[in-house]
């Protein structure tokens, strides 16, 4: 009679504990610090994942902004256990931070989530009929842009612009040259890619550079925007790293192997965002218009570490010389 009330007494406790394994991850909450623009289609990701096994009964918070200053904001101890950001160079500050392990790249698909492309969007069936890049460098052309020293979206559009004058066959000199010329006829660097989406949506300027997700966002909410993708461009690699420290990090890999799923990249994709999946790339690759596509990696630039060194260093970065040039912002 003891033996069995012990043994029941064990299947008991045992029980207990079960259940409050269970209930644990009931109460796990998930912190997402992000870039500016994929705040409909992360919930959207959100959402499915919490339907599966993996993901049910946990919870997110959320954050999204400049993808600079949310770098920023979370190496000075913003909560985070998953980042997605804009640039391989604000995960590389996490990874100087000691936030992200330096081999985050190893990760699968290098570690990104998605890919974009710098695109141009219009008001009102773009009436100065821009196609081009020098078409941008035109008088009277009024650009809408944001702050490169804070938005990852801005890092990308002044890279494409120099990429776009080397693929003309202009020399280094030239083409910075060119990029200068073209940010005399900015007229508006707000802080991030959405901010400038809706500047630019109020009325001002006569062209944004913006990410092709982000002008496929507004035309899904029943903006008056058009765009196109510019014949030369960069592709915008756009990457999700767990934060090493994070005590759910199995958890954060778990939701990050989802991410890049054929359900979350099918979605992905209806958001007019590049797939990583290759099968689900083929699937909506009509509505990705093919272009000479430009790398961070190319040679021009050499990665990450190179760029931010040579064109966003707040100290002696290009970038610093071509605002000061043009009266913009220099942090």
């Amino acid at each position: 009679m003891r033996r069995i009330s012990l043994l029941a007494l064990a299947v008991i406790v045992s029980g207990v504990v079960v259940a409050a394994a269970g209930a644990g991850k009931k109460d796990v909450t998930l912190s997402l610090v992000a870039y500016s623009t994929p705040k409909t289609v992360m919930a959207k990701i959100i959402s499915a994942w919490q339907q599966t096994p993996d993901g049910k009964g946990v919870s997110f918070t959320t954050s999204y902004g400049p993808s600079g200053d949310q770098a920023k904001a979370v190496a000075a101890g913003l909560k985070a256990d998953v980042v997605f950001l804009s640039t391989g160079d604000d995960v590389n500050a996490l990874v100087d931070a000691g936030l992200v392990s330096p081999n985050w790249q190893k990760q699968s698909y290098g570690g990104d989530l998605a890919y974009s492309v710098v695109a141009f969007a219009f008001r009102g069936g773009n009436p100065k009929h821009i196609k081009t890049w020098d078409d941008l460098v035109k008088p009277g052309v009024q650009i809408v842009t944001p702050n490169p020293f804070s938005s990852g979206s801005a890092k990308w559009n002044v890279l494409a612009a120099y990429a776009a004058a080397r693929r003309e066959g202009k020399t280094d000199k030239q083409a910075q040259a060119f990029v200068t010329k073209l940010f005399h006829n900015v007229v508006s660097q707000d802080s991030s890619g959405r901010n400038a989406t809706n500047t630019f949506l109020a009325g001002k300027g006569d062209v944004l550079l913006t990410y092709e997700s982000e002008a496929v966002a507004a035309k899904q909410a029943g903006q008056n925007l058009g765009y196109l993708v510019p014949g030369k461009t960069m592709l915008i690699e756009l990457p999700i790293a767990p934060i090493k420290t994070s005590p759910n990090l199995d958890l954060v890999n778990k939701f990050i192997a989802f991410a890049k799923s054929a359900p979350a990249q099918t979605l992905l994709a209806q958001y007019g965002y590049r797939p990583v999946l290759k099968s689900v790339a083929k699937q909506y690759r009509s509505g990705f218009p093919t272009r000479a596509l430009t790398t961070i990696a190319n040679p021009w630039f050499g990665g990450w570490r190179k760029v931010d060194k040579r064109w966003f260093d707040p100290q002696s970065g290009l970038m610093v010389g071509i605002e000061k040039s043009v009266g913009g912002p220099t942090g």
